[in-house]
């Protein structure tokens, strides 16, 4: 195999030629690492999906190789780090990774297991060290990563060399506006190019304040059952439940306790489509910001339309939804931002966080918490009925019959276009325009070879 095949990059290896260049070293059986072909599965242009791809065993190990390994992942928020030793562990895919801040306040991610026997190196969810010391053997390595210590070294032999056992680093660690991401491919494109266009709706929860976001509190997490891509493709383009599924929570949330006026329940909007995979939708109603009232009545709206423009401040900071490729989302009228991390075919992980404005005056910050927790924490008005849509998919999924049966993604089909005022082609609120756009780049990336794979 050449120097290529083993790691994530050729120059990534090149600093850590035998630590790196141990990723896939051994020779394994093929059938480890056989791919399908899943074309088959995904008809974008006819708007059908097989729901195979929901509990498929292998296509869920595909993911693991050709999605999770190549594809920008979000990480943590830079608020997370203060100083030299904050760290943060977290998955990319099913791989645990440490997120740490070097002592150049350089932001690091490793994979978060020891280098010795595979123990997990990091237990803790978050904190503050000055070097990660497995609990089995006590290898010690320091916040570059580097081994520092080796219990009973002088047992090894002679030409045994630290330097050759270095954590595994993710090579590609980029941020976009408090946002950190990593990517075990150290070619793909850059950040900021993966996300084109989808910058401009991430910018109207991201760019509201010159001094930027943070996260308030801790990481709230749960579990769902049901695939990863449900949760993902819903918050890319899934409008249309919100007034049969969420009926009852918004009759709470209505003044009137009946629910929306009709004109706002049947709001006009966009749904943004991305070739990459990401999807924004947002009504453009004026009232269809159901926020807490301390947050709404905080922002200086004239103010944000020069900051923003108008278009953004009409819609995408509204109520809103969406998803950045493969699973990353966010709601920006109440800044939660959240993870969809796979844990089978049938089984999510969901960490989420309150993204809140930094210049915000405590009490409004605590208003914006209150009511994320309320709407979308894990025992949210919204987020119980989403999860419960999810988990009844997966329970039947596993019918014969029921697995031959295809999904509908049709609505707006042939709607999608450039309509002068969003950027990139937006389609209808009401539309699977983004969900199909998820789906034809899932299945592309699919059956695309991956970093490991070049050069076999």
């Amino acid at each position: 195999m050449s120097t290529a095949d083993n790691c994530p990059s050729a120059d990534s290896c090149s600093t850590q030629p035998e630590a790196n260049a141990s990723i896939g070293r051994m020779n394994r059986p093929e059938e480890l690492n056989r791919n399908m072909d899943v074309s088959t599965f995904v008809d974008s242009n006819g708007g059908l999906i097989d729901r195979a791809i929901y509990n498929e065993p292998a296509i869920y190990a595909q993911e693991q190789r050709r999605i999770f390994a190549r594809s920008w992942l979000f990480l943590a928020h830079t608020s997370q780090f203060k100083k030299p030793g904050d760290f943060f562990t977290t998955f990319m895919g099913e791989d645990p990774i440490i997120v740490t801040m070097d002592k150049t306040k350089k932001i690091r991610a490793y994979l978060n297991s020891c280098r010795h026997r595979g123990v997990r190196l990091c237990r803790a969810d978050a904190g503050a060290t000055k070097m990660f010391t497995c609990s089995y053997h006590g290898w010690s390595f320091d916040l570059a990563g580097a081994l520092k210590t080796v219990p009973n070294e002088k047992a090894y032999p002679e030409d045994f060399d630290k330097n050759k056992w270095s954590l595994i680093e993710v090579p590609n660690v980029q941020e976009y506006k408090g946002l950190i991401f990593g990517n075990w491919d150290h070619e793909a494109e850059p950040l900021e190019e993966a996300l084109g266009d989808m910058r401009y709706y991430m910018d109207a929860m991201l760019d509201r304040d010159p001094e930027g976001t943070e996260v308030m509190g801790g990481v709230m997490k749960w579990e769902l059952d049901g695939n990863w891509k449900l949760a993902a493709e819903q918050f890319a383009t899934d409008w249309y439940h919100v007034n049969m599924s969420h009926a009852s929570a918004l009759m709470v949330l209505s003044p009137t306790g009946k629910g929306p006026k009709p004109e706002i329940a049947a709001t006009p909007g966009r749904q943004f489509v991305s070739e990459n995979g990401h999807g924004a939708g947002f009504p453009t109603h004026p009232k269809s910001r159901f926020d807490a009232r301390p947050v709404h009545e905080y922002y200086d709206y004239e103010m944000l339309r020069e900051r923003l423009g108008d278009a953004a401040v009409e819609g995408p900071m509204t109520t809103g939804h969406a998803t950045v490729f493969p699973n990353f989302s966010y709601l920006p009228v109440n800044g939660s931002i959240r993870v969809w991390h796979p844990k089978g075919p049938n089984k999510i992980e969901v960490w989420a966080w309150v993204l809140v404005d930094k210049s915000m005056p405590d009490d409004v910050k605590d208003a914006q918490r209150l009511y994320n927790l309320r709407t979308f924490g894990p025992s949210g008005i919204f987020e119980a009925d989403d999860g419960e849509n999810w988990s009844e998919i997966q329970a039947i999924s596993g019918g014969f019959v029921t697995n031959r049966v295809p999904l509908n993604f049709q609505m707006g089909i042939g709607s999608e276009r450039e309509d002068g005022v969003y950027p990139g082609k937006t389609s209808e609120l009401y539309s699977d325009a983004a969900g199909r756009a998820f789906y034809k780049h899932w299945a592309k990336i699919m059956n695309t070879p991956a970093w490991h794979e070049r050069n076999k």
